[in-house]
């Protein structure tokens, strides 16, 4: 599971800017060690919360400028096993990516694609077995079923307005 991405080197002794996609980036050192996109592993020597969704951190053996660019744009990542289960409406996105969506009906529309977040909230990318995808708000009136252990969504498409 993609935990954060390095955003670049922070300084001469080896830290690095880390975007979070943890609840808090504080959380980054809560799993263990992170693999990296190239099979690195890292354990977090320190770790410091800086803007929203932003962290500094210094990894075990990276101690210079030169090895902390090394590691710009690599994800970080855990064993999904590493990670407690979600609350009872709270998903991982790597759990919905791959599930079938069907319609009300139970007819299959596709698969969700991607989770996509443009600012007013959660979107599911819907693409369509027969080509093309839309995206549909990740609520309960547009998703109103979440089956993750049957693999699958429903989603209510929104109506085709009429000109």
């Amino acid at each position: 599971m993609l935990l954060g991405a390095v955003i670049g080197a922070h300084g001469i002794k080896g830290e690095v800017k880390v975007k979070a996609f943890t609840e808090a980036p504080e959380n980054l050192d809560a799993y263990g060690a992170l693999t990296t996109d190239d099979g690195r592993e890292l354990t977090i020597v320190s770790l410091r919360p800086t803007v929203k969704d932003e962290a500094v951190a210094h990894f075990a053996g990276i101690d210079t400028r030169n090895a902390a660019e090394s590691l710009k744009s690599q994800g970080l990542y855990v064993p999904r096993a590493a990670l407690p289960a979600p609350e009872a409406g709270d998903y991982y996105h790597a759990d919905l990516i791959g599930l079938a969506a069907e319609n009300p009906d139970g007819a299959t529309l596709g698969t969700v694609a991607a989770i996509h977040n443009f600012g007013a909230g959660d979107v599911l990318e819907v693409k369509f077995t027969g080509g093309g995808s839309e995206f549909v708000p990740f609520s309960d009136d547009a998703v109103p079923v979440v089956d993750i252990a049957g693999r699958r969504v429903v989603v209510v498409l929104p109506k085709e307005e009429k000109s």
